[in-house]
């Protein structure tokens, strides 16, 4: 059996290495961040990752829930961004001490969810005064879903068993499967797929539920539908999406267009609009 402090090493590895990634296509001065203990139900975190910081000001730093940048973030599940950190009215102002020593201006702070929870946080920040741009975030978020896979790989968040002699290409696959069970409104064909999963998996599919049609409000996204949703959100194209999620892009599609149905509307732009305004991503 895997121990906790294991799976917490592979999350903080995997958190590094797509820090480092963070700084390489973002061209930041600045990166950091750290796990989120507990499987993301803790209401807190440590900065344990940092990449160019000048001081130690920001190491073992623990952030709460809803205090400064990375705690909005954490409450909220939503990237947040300042362009002036010391004169931002939207923030508490807990961390300003560390800030400054950093010299840090602009920041942003992006949650990685998995399975609805977030699980990490990463920053990235500048100190010449200059605002961080949509580019830039549109370039944290395709890093920050390469890291949403990196940490759904770990027990902590809730993948269905595999046998230990399945490859990497095996697990992507029953991850996806058990995705398009959870997506699909016909009860014999869910069964089937299902049944499927099973065999290959050696345990039950975990599909999430997809939502009663009749209660008030949009259905329920699935994980996937809404890992897509969050990318398109942030301009990345159906090829882009399939690289960064591991999917083909037809599988992309489908996972839009059953997006779309759930949200009852016709184009990405709107689903992505309902979605924030349903706090379903």
């Amino acid at each position: 059996m895997v121990s906790v402090d294991t799976v917490h090493r592979s999350a903080e590895r995997a958190v590094r290495t797509r820090l480092l990634e963070l700084q390489r296509v973002t061209g930041l001065p600045v990166v950091f961040g750290g796990t989120v203990p507990g499987g993301g139900r803790e209401g807190w975190f440590a900065i344990t990752s940092q990449v160019g910081t000048i001081s130690d000001a920001l190491s073992g730093l623990v952030i709460r829930r809803g205090r400064g940048l990375g705690g909005t973030a954490l409450e909220r599940g939503v990237p947040c961004r300042v362009d002036d950190y010391a004169a931002a009215r939207a923030i508490t102002h807990d961390y300003d001490t560390m800030v400054a020593e950093e010299k840090l201006t602009s920041i942003f702070a992006f949650p990685v969810r998995v399975d609805g929870e977030v699980r990490s946080v990463l920053y990235g920040a500048v100190r010449s005064g200059d605002p961080i741009g949509d580019r830039t975030l549109r370039q944290a978020s395709l890093v920050a879903s390469q890291l949403q896979v990196d940490l759904r790989g770990t027990p902590a968040a809730g993948l269905p068993p595999v046998d230990d002699g399945a490859g990497d290409g095996t697990r992507r696959a029953l991850v996806e499967l058990a995705d398009i069970i959870a997506a699909t409104s016909d009860a014999r064909l869910r069964e089937r797929l299902a049944r499927i999963h099973r065999e290959f998996s050696g345990a039950p599919a975990a599909p999430e539920p997809v939502g009663d049609p009749a209660a008030e409000g949009p259905e329920k996204l699935t994980r996937r539908e809404t890992d897509v949703l969050r990318l398109v959100a942030v301009g990345a194209s159906n090829s882009e999406i399939a690289d960064q999620l591991n999917l083909s892009v037809q599988t992309v599609k489908a996972y839009l267009r059953s997006a779309m149905r759930k949200l009852k509307v016709r184009n990405r732009t709107a689903a992505v609009h309902v979605g924030r305004a349903a706090g379903l991503f």
